[in-house]
């Protein structure tokens, strides 16, 4: 007989989901006929097969040992890269900067080696995360952003962390700040009290071109969206110019700055060829490069993130700008 202690990251779980992760090799005949015969129990007592199980639980399973035997198991997370940019790590998050070109999951084109996979790789290696111990949670990311776009990007590496951050997220007390180069100057939108415009449009997502389009009325299937912007400085008809976004849709950076005529530097998709052209730029010029905890609500054992901000500082064509040197090219 072997018991089992559910921690944070167990509960939840259904308990023949439970028992099959603990013991691997049981067929599903036996381990639903056994939870019938009460070989395996909760708290002492029968329980059924769809029982949810709680932190505190003890689940006793009256099994041979034979069925808790692991296979030697080759995690495909091992094959990842083991470049990884850490802005920030503690016992329950992680702050990555992510490369332009890197997935921040894996598709249907590159399975192994994303952001995801390398954080999983890293952990792993460090000996934080052993996927033959955890029975319910793996690291995962809080938010993420496009292929072509560099910034700051978390993790969490517990479920409760997860949980936090994942309603820190949803009612805006985590703020995201953008920096890009946009063509032109823009001016148009509300002049907000701290200095910054305000716009606001309607966004339809096309998911068979994983493309958007934004409206200036509401739509059938749209999502209103919200942006602030501020230009920090203008330069040959160009402005590195800093976003704050108020809601946060597919692409919504990119095409809503298009929307109102001034796209970003190097974006094919939403800019103008002719314009990216001249300066050379294939990829959009943008960065999320600060994140802000600003807490409203008790956030559990992340309270002592709150008020802290981190920043990615050495951002390229930020420095380049700076230094006047984004010029077109002479033909």
């Amino acid at each position: 007989m072997k018991s089992f202690i559910i921690n944070s990251n167990d509960r939840g779980q259904r308990l023949d989901k439970y028992v099959g992760k603990c013991a691997p090799r049981l067929p599903d005949s036996l381990l639903y006929k056994y939870i019938r015969l009460k070989r395996i129990k909760v708290n002492g007592k029968r329980a059924q097969i769809s029982t949810k199980l709680m932190q505190g639980d003890i689940v006793d399973m009256y099994i041979n040992d034979e069925f808790f035997e692991r296979t030697d198991e080759k995690y495909d997370f091992l094959t990842a890269s083991k470049s990884l940019d850490i802005v920030y790590e503690d016992e329950n998050i992680m702050i990555l900067d992510k490369k332009p070109g890197l997935l921040s999951h894996p598709d249907e084109g590159e399975y192994n080696d994303t952001l995801i996979t390398r954080i999983k790789r890293y952990l792993y290696e460090k000996g934080s995360y052993n996927p033959a111990d955890e029975n319910s949670f793996a690291p995962a990311l809080v938010n993420r952003i496009d292929r072509n776009t560099r910034g700051i990007v978390i993790a969490a590496k517990n479920a409760q962390s997860l949980r936090i951050l994942n309603e820190i997220m949803k009612t805006r007390q985590l703020h995201k700040y953008y920096i890009c180069i946009v063509h032109g100057t823009p001016e148009k939108g509300i002049k907000m009290p701290d200095g910054w415009l305000y716009i606001d449009g309607w966004l339809v997502k096309d998911e068979g071109k994983n493309q958007v389009k934004i409206y200036s009325t509401e739509k059938e299937g749209s999502k209103h969206i919200k942006t602030k912007y501020r230009v920090i400085d203008s330069f040959n008809s160009l402005s590195l110019t800093e976003v704050d976004l108020l809601t946060g849709r597919t692409h919504q950076i990119r095409a809503h700055m298009a929307s109102i005529g001034h796209p970003l530097l190097g974006d094919g998709k939403y800019g103008t060829n002719q314009l990216n052209k001249e300066y050379g730029y294939k990829k959009q010029l943008l960065c999320s490069f600060r994140l802000q905890f600003d807490f409203n609500s008790d956030a559990g054992i992340l309270n002592y993130l709150n008020g802290k901000s981190f920043e990615i500082k050495d951002i390229w064509f930020v420095n380049a700008f700076k230094d006047r040197a984004l010029l077109p090219n002479k033909h």
